[in-house]
C-alpha cells in the first residue's frame, strides 16, 4: 500500500462562509440602504449639506446596527454550540458504551455495514471521541464554528464600505438636478458587481447573484424616492 507523503487538504468555499456571508450582506445593505435613504431625502428637497449629514448618520447607525445584530445572532449560535459540546462531554464520561453504539448507528445510516461501522466508531472514539461526536452527530466542526466578534466586525466594516460610495456621490454631486440619477446609476452598477462577486465566490451563477441584488436595490430606491417626493410635495 502506498504511503501518503503529506496530509491531503482541499480549500472549500464553505471554509470561509461565515465571514463571506457577513461581508456580502453588510456591503449590500450599506449600499442599498444608504443610497435609498439619500434618494428619498433628495426627492423631498433636502439641501446638499443635509444630504451629506444624512448619509454619514445612516452609515454610523447602520454599521453599529449590523454589528450588534450579527454579534447577537452569532453569539446565540455559539452559545448553543458550547452547550451541546458540554452535553456531549458529560455523556461520553457517564455512558461511553451508549455513545459508542450511537456513533456506530450513525455510520450504519451512512451506508457502512454493522461490523465496519463498529470498527470505525471504536477507532474514531479512541482517536478523538468528543470531536468525532461533535462532527458526526451534531455537525459542529471546529474551523466552521460560530465566531461572533469576527461576524460583527466584518458586518460593520462591509456596511461602512458599501455606504461610503453614496456619501461620496452626495458630497460631489448633491445640489445638481441629475443627482438622483447619478446616484441611482452608480448604485445599480456597484450592486451588479457585488452580486456577481457574491455569486462567483459562492460557486453560483454570477448573473443570478447580480439580478437578485439589482431587483431589491431598485425596488428600495424606487420606494424611498416615491415617499420622499410625496413628503416634499406635502411640505410645499
Amino acid at each position: 500500500m502506498a504511503k501518503l507523503s503529506r496530509p491531503h487538504h482541499e480549500v472549500h468555499r464553505s471554509d470561509s462562509i461565515g465571514w463571506l456571508r457577513a461581508t456580502v450582506l453588510g456591503a449590500n445593505d450599506g449600499l442599498i440602504s444608504t443610497s435609498s435613504l439619500l434618494i428619498g431625502v433628495a426627492a423631498a428637497g433636502a439641501s446638499p449639506r443635509a444630504l451629506v449629514m444624512t448619509g454619514v448618520a445612516g452609515l454610523v447607525a447602520g454599521a453599529l446596527s449590523m454589528a450588534a445584530g450579527e454579534y447577537v445572532s452569532v453569539s446565540s449560535q455559539a452559545d448553543t454550540e458550547r452547550a451541546d459540546t458540554e452535553k456531549e462531554r458529560r455523556e461520553l464520561a457517564e455512558m461511553p458504551d451508549a455513545e459508542l453504539r450511537e456513533l456506530t448507528h450513525i455510520y450504519m445510516q451512512r451506508g457502512l455495514s454493522r461490523e465496519l461501522a463498529a470498527q470505525v466508531a471504536e477507532e474514531m472514539t479512541a482517536h478523538d471521541a468528543l470531536g468525532t461526536h461533535l462532527r458526526d452527530e451534531l455537525g459542529i466542526v471546529g474551523h466552521l464554528s460560530a465566531n461572533p466578534v469576527q461576524a460583527a466586525l466584518a458586518s460593520a466594516a462591509a456596511f461602512s464600505v458599501g455606504a461610503l460610495s453614496p456619501i461620496v456621490a452626495a458630497w460631489l454631486f448633491a445640489g445638481q438636478d441629475s443627482f438622483a440619477w447619478i446616484l441611482t446609476i452608480a448604485t445599480l452598477v456597484l450592486l451588479t458587481v457585488l452580486g456577481a462577486l457574491a455569486g462567483w465566490l459562492g460557486g453560483a451563477s454570477k448573473w443570478k447573484g447580480a439580478l437578485r441584488v439589482l431587483f431589491w436595490g431598485a425596488a428600495a430606491m424606487a420606494a424611498t424616492a416615491a415617499i420622499g417626493h410625496l413628503f416634499g410635495v406635502a411640505a410645499n
